[in-house]
């Protein structure tokens, strides 16, 4: 099994950054690519970034030039650093990663339990 862990969600104002972290464990050959989702009130979850392993950085629009994602492949972990926040980046992030594992012919993908970011206006 793989269990992704999240930390570093919180309230903070209009312009703020926050940090959110997620690391990997269980049993994997490799991670393919890491990504963030978030999920508002009331809406569909969306991706927010996504970095494969030795492939192209992708974030959505609404992102763009304020949020970063990084990832230590040594560490099993995945990062969001998130700048000039707005309220309407208040969701759930949640990390979501797809494992290489040995014997499997898919990859599968395992989610993040998620945590609270919200921005006060």
């Amino acid at each position: 099994q793989v269990q992704l862990v999240e930390s570093g969600g919180g309230l903070v104002q209009t312009g703020g950054s926050l940090r959110v972290s997620c690391v990997v464990s269980g049993r994997f050959s490799s991670i393919n690519t890491m990504a963030w989702y978030r999920q508002a009130p009331g809406k569909q979850r969306e991706l927010v970034a996504d970095i494969p392993s030795g492939g192209t950085i992708k974030y959505a629009d609404s992102v763009k030039g304020r949020f970063t994602i990084s990832r230590d492949n040594a560490k099993n972990s995945a990062y969001l650093q998130m700048n000039s926040l707005k309220p309407e980046d208040t969701a759930v992030y949640y990390c979501n990663v797809i494992v290489v594992i040995s014997g499997y012919i898919n990859y599968p993908s395992y989610w993040g339990q998620g945590t609270q970011v919200t921005v006060s206006s």
